[in-house]
């Protein structure tokens, strides 16, 4: 900080500096708002149709301190791994309010959701609705199915298409409205509803609208066809988070004046459905912010270069995931927050190749080593989606600021922890171990 300069210029989450973030928890670090998740939460929930249930999705952010406070504020949970189940049960989620989805279920995580009586197994392939079956009888219970649906139509606007096109997800539209009613059929499966979700990161309010509502008729169609009662309906999500020059966030009354008419007709039409909607990104990007030190600075052909000690290796989702042109994400200065940007900076990370850029001609400061840089609406896909075993420098500490006071929310990964899995094979044990015996 320059000679004069107030603490206020410095980057603080709930009154607790960045410096002081540093100091007392080490970098790289990602850092989570509490207060501000609560305002998405409840500002999403307060606007959105009442009908409407808001699952979290921990894709997003798998914390479990994430997940238990916005558990604690009324969100549900979408999982799509044994471990994602486990996080929803240690954040106390009841598991009529947790959804089971992916393309790929093993055996294990099918039989742990039956025995725990979630609220549906998102089916996406007939081969799965017969494993389902298998596992459900074998356990002695009929489980509640939700039929993911690849529909003929396509999504506008979205960051990254999940339906309407070939995909490993779900059943093609019009594969299933081909199949002759009954064929569904299974003794160990209750077929309840009907989820489709088409992309991420969307920021047209319309699109969302209009998504929603030509997913409630294929819902109507699909149910109609195969005899099953509308118990559920999931519209998936997609709601964006606007990162890049541009962008502009969802204007969440905007949303809400147009989509909770179209939700209100179809409650009103079936008074008894569970109306899902998924959102991860939404809920957490706002919150979070990846915190990195500057190690070293340098010039090279006429460009700056900030060497950080963490990047892409934490962040991957800072490189423009899903875009051709390198976009990025908001950056600061973190302990000199309020001054003026006047050079532009590539801030890398320790990493051993040229794609380890979380910002390329990021107009900041003067950088100097031991400078704080931060990544800003970070708090979704961060250590989730990114390499963090690149290197082997495993995975960063995580923080959670709340009512003032930061709390360690996951430990940094040591050297130990990393070779703890890792067994050590030499050649002299091999041939210590006895010849197999051989039968006559």
């Amino acid at each position: 900080m320059k000679e004069g300069e107030a603490i206020s210029a410095e980057f603080t989450v709930q009154g607790i500096s960045a410096s002081e973030l540093a100091e007392q928890f080490g970098t790289p670090l990602y850092v989570y708002d509490g207060a501000a998740l609560r305002q998405q939460f409840l500002r999403l929930r307060a606007a959105l149709h009442p009908a409407v249930e808001i699952f979290f999705s921990l894709k997003a952010n798998p914390n479990v301190s994430i997940c238990a406070l916005l558990g604690s504020l009324g969100a549900r949970a979408e999982i799509s791994s044994l471990v994602e189940l486990a996080t929803t049960r240690l954040a106390g989620i009841a598991p009529e309010d947790v959804v089971f989805l992916g393309p790929g279920k093993s055996s294990a995580e099918i039989t742990e959701c039956v025995r725990d009586g979630i609220a549906a197994l998102v089916c996406e392939s007939l081969g799965e609705l017969d494993a389902i079956d298998r596992i459900a009888q074998a356990e002695g219970v009929v489980a509640p199915v939700v039929l993911r649906v690849n529909p003929t139509f396509t999504v506008k606007g979205s960051g990254l298409t999940m339906g309407g096109k070939p995909r490993q997800f779900g059943i093609d539209e019009a594969q299933l409205l081909e199949l002759e009613p009954g064929a569904l059929r299974r003794p160990g499966v209750r077929l309840i509803g009907v989820q489709v979700y088409m992309g991420t990161r969307i920021l047209n309010e319309g699109v969302i609208v209009e998504n929603t509502r030509r997913i409630f008729d294929l819902a109507e169609r699909v149910a109609i066809r195969h005899g099953f009662p509308l118990e559920l309906v999931d519209i998936g999500g997609g709601l964006g988070i606007a990162y890049f020059d541009g962008e502009s966030d969802l204007d969440v009354d905007v949303l809400t004046a147009e989509l909770n008419p179209v939700v209100d007709d179809f409650a009103t039409r079936h008074p008894g459905t569970r109306l899902l909607l998924e959102s991860g990104r939404y809920l957490t990007a706002c919150a979070g912010t990846y915190m990195v030190r500057v190690s070293y600075v340098k010039s090279s052909m006429g460009e700056r270069f900030a060497v950080a000690d963490g990047g892409t290796n934490h962040h991957m989702a800072a490189v423009g995931v899903g875009s051709f042109v390198k976009r990025n994400f908001p950056m600061a200065l973190l302990n000199r927050f309020t001054e003026p940007a006047t050079e532009r900076w590539n801030v890398t990370g320790p990493l051993c190749t040229p794609n380890d850029t979380i910002g390329k001609g990021v107009q900041l400061p003067e950088l100097r080593p031991g400078d704080l840089v931060g990544v800003l609406r970070s708090g979704a896909y961060g250590p989730t989606a990114s390499p963090v075993l690149f290197l082997s420098h495993g995975s960063p500490a995580e923080v959670l600021v709340d009512d003032g006071r930061a709390h360690l929310v996951r430990t940094r990964d040591t050297v130990d922890d990393l070779l703890r899995p890792q067994r050590l094979f030499t050649q002299a044990q091999d041939a210590a171990m006895p010849e197999p015996a051989v039968s006559g």
